[in-house]
């Protein structure tokens, strides 16, 4: 079995406190993305850049205490790749590739919109960018797991409010047909949705910290495992884990054949 957790940590220092690699440790995954890492190179002690005696790698943003993504694994990687070619996002830390024989796994943290038009139309550029990224990916013919905060709601199964939320970043129309294309134009696979078609309110991820989100369980599911269709055919399981909360997005673990 292989397997992958992703996790937005919303913040690697503020994680850790409460707890994220000890949680990190006992979970005893191959593979563990990160992302909103919110750390420069120079913030990252030995803890979080080799937790457990993992390999770590790491895309940092050039803005302190933004963005950022990493890959943890148990194996050294063959090839690591930092940033996937954009110089405007790739200034931001979203992107980690890191290739182990076959198989690649990529933490990616895609923007998000909601703190201002500037910021949706940025993320409309970076959608226009990654799609063919993500097309040249699949052409190469390798087995790949991405996983990352997407900041995309797919369909109204994946959030609870979605009727208000038809104007709102995260579930607009166009982001929303986008990630349609991405699953049936370049066939990518929702692993996670593949195993649990009809589960709507046990898949969310993320919950806003503004009102009761949390307690009254309205979150969004926006946290995913991008895969080819080999290794996702393998997927055995898939899990949320929130018993503790270490950001305002909970880890996705899956376990692949």
């Amino acid at each position: 079995m292989t397997k992958i957790i992703s996790a937005n940590l919303n913040g690697i220092r503020s994680a850790a406190k409460k707890g994220f690699f000890e949680w990190f440790e006992k979970e005893s995954a191959d593979f563990v993305c990160v992302q909103e890492l919110k750390a420069q190179e120079a913030d990252m002690t030995p803890d979080f850049l080799t937790p457990h005696g993992y390999h770590g790698h790491f895309h940092y943003a050039e803005k302190k205490g933004y963005s950022g993504a990493g890959v943890y694994s148990r194996s050294k990687p063959d090839a690591v790749h930092i940033g996937f070619g954009s110089p405007e996002f790739d200034a931001e830390g979203r992107y980690v590739r890191c290739d182990f024989g076959n198989l690649s796994v990529i933490s990616v943290y895609c923007p998000s919109g909601s703190s201002s038009p500037e910021r949706q139309e940025a993320k409309f550029r970076f959608m226009e960018l990654f799609m063919p990224h993500l097309a040249g990916l699949i052409a190469e013919g390798r087995e790949l797991v991405i996983c990352g905060d997407w900041n995309i709601a797919h369909k109204e199964i994946d959030l609870k409010n979605w009727k208000s939320n038809q104007k709102n970043s995260g579930f607009l129309p166009e982001e929303r047909a986008w990630m349609t294309g991405l699953f049936d134009d370049l066939g990518w696979v929702d692993v996670y949705r593949q195993l649990h078609p009809e589960t709507t309110s046990e898949a969310y991820t993320w919950w806003s910290n503004r009102g009761q989100a949390w307690a009254n369980n309205v979150g969004w599911r926006i946290d995913y495992h991008v895969a080819t269709k080999g290794i996702a055919g393998t997927a055995q399981s898939a899990s949320i884990y929130k018993e503790q909360r270490f950001s305002d997005h909970a880890p996705l673990i899956i376990k692949y054949a």
